[in-house]
């Protein structure tokens, strides 16, 4: 049904088309060929005007949007063209997306993800990712549950339903934004708390989704939320499990085995344990994201030092590669779907009500929890006993990030894929929707967020902590590279002397400072005890 060659049925014949089953092999190899090369041909020029933005500096626009306009304008005329079969193999597979485009993705952000800030932030990531996609499903959900029970357009969703939908809209996917912030060099503490929110949300909008589809065909009751609610944490928790063990196991194996003198069969194993996790905790009806973001985190927290320098490399940039691809290639395939896909069912006021929904459920979502988080950090000052803190204080979330933070919540192509496991009568309904509030949300609020960052005056042009992977470390002798890093933490990142010298002054950081390198030393011991490898003659 998609790509790959699996043609639908197509038995009319009023457009003067043959069916399919007049159609050879070799037919359908053409048109299969020419699908793949228009996709190419698309990938080429999403990836060709990256880097004319990128050579002129042309910091407004990003690829992304302009990949979306290409797929439309090819779609539109592929659609208008005379046959159908090159239509029909262009048809997005939600399959695919789930077993080969988004596994990538997760599993590069996982692996590239800045632990430093991420811990740094964890508090204010954490209620964003949970709650505030919790509120946001849920208002959303009703929202769409009320409109439709007015039948003003014959359209009706069941409350499970109805809520399924506000999980799919309430995937943040903000590849633009963050695009646009590292050009920008933006402040790295909001920098942080978009990508963290995002790397959980689509975990736990995902997690939501499958427990709704559960309670599809049965009544509602109260303890059916309970129940729900139990069951998302237990996926969630088991799925992290998963995710974890499977990260150590790869440290473990490359600990205790040579196989880093083999730097390509490394490579290949760690890519496979990673892709294996994904599988293997969809099989168990858990959330294979959930296990792949953490294997991810998991595998550069423990792996990473048991690696052949070449394998450092090659893995950096094959998650690099792949998460890149997969990133242009959904893009293009929104556009494409958008004019291709015959089944889609337009309703241009529930399109309307949704597109408002997302922007008052992302409301309720960020500001309110802001000031929560904001609280939470003010009690703890008092609690300290250091009223100073108040103003001082990095934790709090200023105004100008929360209207950010508010503004990048543009959706992406997980609430599509989502979107897709709905069923019913009016599922073509709900799909369509979704997609066309998937594009506003990318061309209105990805579109102007360098104009946004101007008006809300958030600092750019911020130097960013070098990450401990860095081709310079990568290309010294691992004796010298240990001499410079003798006693890694079990984060192995590394904070600057000025904001070493700024805890000093700090009573309270002083004493979280002594607890922390505490913990660090028995870590440390750890780490060297159980995971760090025995230093061999590794050839490069």
């Amino acid at each position: 049904m998609g790509l790959l060659g699996l043609l639908r049925r197509d038995s009319t014949d009023a457009d003067g088309n043959l069916p399919e089953d007049s159609v050879d092999a070799g037919t359908q190899e053409i048109f299969l060929s020419w699908a793949l090369f228009i996709v190419i041909l698309l990938l080429i020029a999403s990836l060709w005007t990256s880097y004319y933005l990128q050579q002129k500096r042309i910091k407004g626009i990003h690829e992304s949007i302009v990949s979306i306009f290409a797929g439309i304008l090819v779609g539109f005329i592929v659609r208008v063209s005379p046959g159908h079969f090159i239509q029909e193999q262009l048809s997005f597979s939600y399959s695919y997306f789930f077993n080969i485009l988004l596994p990538p993705i997760i599993l590069n952000s996982g692996y590239e993800l800045n632990q430093a800030n991420f811990f740094r932030n964890i508090f204010s990531i954490l209620m964003f990712a949970f709650a505030g996609t919790f509120i946001a499903t849920v208002i959303l959900g009703v929202l769409v549950y009320i409109w439709t029970a007015l039948g003003l357009e014959g359209v009706e969703l069941s409350f499970v339903d109805a809520v399924a939908m506000g999980a799919t809209l309430s995937a943040t996917d903000p590849v633009t934004i963050l695009s646009i912030f590292n050009t920008y060099q933006v402040d790295p503490k909001l920098y942080t708390i978009i990508f963290g929110e995002s790397l959980l949300n689509d975990a736990v909008c995902i997690v939501i989704f499958e427990t709704c589809t559960k309670f599809r065909d049965q009544s509602m009751t109260f303890t059916s939320v309970f129940a729900g609610i139990g069951i998302f944490f237990m996926t969630f928790t088991i799925s992290l499990l998963i995710g974890v063990l499977a990260g150590i196991l790869t440290a473990l194996v490359l600990k205790h085995t040579h196989v880093r003198r083999y730097p390509q069969i490394e490579s290949c194993l760690v890519l496979l344990f990673s892709y294996g996790t994904y599988f293997f905790s969809n099989g168990c009806h858990m959330s294979g994201i959930v296990s792949l973001l953490f294997c991810g985190i998991t595998l550069k927290h423990y792996a990473y030092y048991n690696m052949s320098r070449r394998t450092q490399l090659a893995v950096k940039y094959s998650f690099q590669l792949l998460a890149q691809l997969s990133e242009n290639f959904i893009f293009i395939y929104l556009g494409l779907t958008l004019m291709t896909q015959d089944d889609l069912v337009f309703r241009p006021l529930l399109i309307i009500v949704t597109a408002a929904g997302i922007c008052l459920s992302r409301y309720c979502a960020v500001f309110p929890l802001s000031r929560l988080v904001n609280q939470v950090t003010r009690f703890r000052a008092r609690m300290s006993g250091n009223p100073q803190q108040l103003q001082l204080d990095e934790d709090e979330i200023p105004p100008s990030y929360q209207f950010m933070l508010f503004w990048a919540g543009l959706r992406g192509a997980v609430g599509v894929a989502l979107a897709a496991g709905i069923e019913g009568p009016h599922a073509n309904v709900v799909r369509a929707t979704v997609l066309v509030v998937v594009m506003l949300t990318v061309l209105v609020f990805g579109g102007t967020t360098a104009q946004m960052l101007e008006i809300l005056g958030i600092r750019t042009g911020v130097a960013q902590e070098q990450d401990s992977d860095d081709e310079f470390d990568l290309e010294l002798p691992r004796s010298q590279l240990q001499r410079q890093r003798p006693a890694a933490s079990s984060s192995q990142t590394y904070v600057d002397d000025e904001n070493e010298d700024d805890d000093a002054e700090n009573p309270v950081a002083s004493v979280a400072a002594s607890v922390t390198e505490a913990g660090s030393r028995w870590f440390s011991e750890l780490d060297a005890k159980v995971f760090k490898p025995v230093l061999l003659d590794d050839p490069r």
